[in-house]
């Protein structure tokens, strides 16, 4: 295995800064706020492994079945033809539904470079031990960091023509306004015949939705709140985890898939020497997981740039993988 891992960029060369600011001024904002890519330390990492083995959790199963029941479909519309390229996956966790990509590529003799970007160091270390064992023949450059930082790195390191993969509907934790900017600037960071490949969570029935984020197991309540325990552990906080409790809400006319963290009691919270005032029954806004019609997927493609290339459906029609190209 030809294996690379690249060092922070330099907004993360001070994470523990850069995680300090991000939480103060959010939870100094009004309504509150926290980061969901700040979910992701060790326990949250396990935490989110087991929200996808869960049988409510739909979304990954769907895209599942795309990158393992659709692999050559989905190859002829990212690689029109045997010229080498990166493929670049942002966000890329374990690589579970990639690794039926990737393996598909290596055995039909595709010259390419598998690029994983995460935020996650924790992740990529497992990722790596994982495809070095599955792939020891895989070319692979790790990244870890902000993706479009890495993007740039990883122009830094090769020429050649770029297929991102951003899966999981992690698109849907952006608002739509969020996702148009993101788009464009995915868009600018890329070069004219570049593609990309994202998967969207299409809007269903709400009950299917809704069961997906409130699992009665309680798992996506702790993921949650785990977050308060790792600014305890980092930002020598003093979070009581009792006094906060997981609330979930889906709107089928927005698609606005939403979860909070509920203040039980009126209570101040020290972050480092600053005071945050909760008020009772004040709201903690943690994620959006945001549902997209296939008619609100081609205008956010059209918006920001791209060509849409083609688009494949699992076989519930619950989940799309759209691809486009930069024009």
């Amino acid at each position: 295995m030809n294996l690379q891992l690249q060092p922070h960029s330099k907004v993360e060369d001070n994470p523990m800064d850069s995680f300090f600011d991000d939480v103060l001024k959010g939870l100094q904002n009004t309504p509150k706020k926290l980061s969901s890519k700040y979910f992701y330390d060790k326990t949250g990492d396990e935490l989110f492994q087991k929200i996808m083995a869960m049988p409510e959790y739909y979304i990954t199963r769907c895209e599942l079945d795309i990158f393992q029941n659709k692999t050559s479909e989905l190859v002829r519309q990212i690689i029109s033809d045997k010229e080498p390229f990166d493929l670049i996956e942002l966000g890329a966790g374990d690589a579970m539904k990639s690794t039926y990509l990737l393996q598909y590529l290596m055995e039909k003799g595709y010259d390419f470079t598998y690029m994983p970007i995460d935020i996650s160091g924790n992740i990529l270390s497992v990722l790596k031990e994982k495809l070095s064992i599955r792939f020891p023949d895989l070319n692979l450059n790790l990244l870890e960091g902000e993706y479009f930082e890495m993007l740039q790195e990883a122009a830094s390191l090769s020429g050649r023509k770029k297929v991102i993969l951003f899966l999981g509907s992690n698109i849907g934790n952006m608002t739509i306004k969020e996702a148009e900017t993101f788009c464009r600037d995915l868009n600018k960071n890329l070069n004219l015949g570049d593609r990309v490949l994202i998967g969207f969570d299409l809007k269903k029935n709400p009950h299917t939705i809704l069961n997906a984020y409130n699992d009665k197991t309680g798992i996506t309540a702790a993921f949650n709140l785990n977050l308060l325990n790792r600014i305890n552990r980092d930002l020598n906080s003093n979070f009581n985890l009792e006094n906060f409790q997981h609330y979930q809400t889906y709107d089928p006319l927005s698609g606005a898939c939403r979860s909070f963290l509920v203040s039980l009691k009126k209570q101040t919270v020290t972050i480092g020497n600053t005071p945050i005032l909760f008020e009772e029954n004040e709201l903690i806004d943690m994620e959006i997981s945001q549902k997209f019609s296939p008619e609100e997927i081609k205008e956010l493609g059209a918006i920001s740039g791209f060509i849409p290339i083609g688009e494949i459906k699992d076989s519930k029609n619950w989940f799309l993988d759209t691809i486009w190209q930069v024009k």
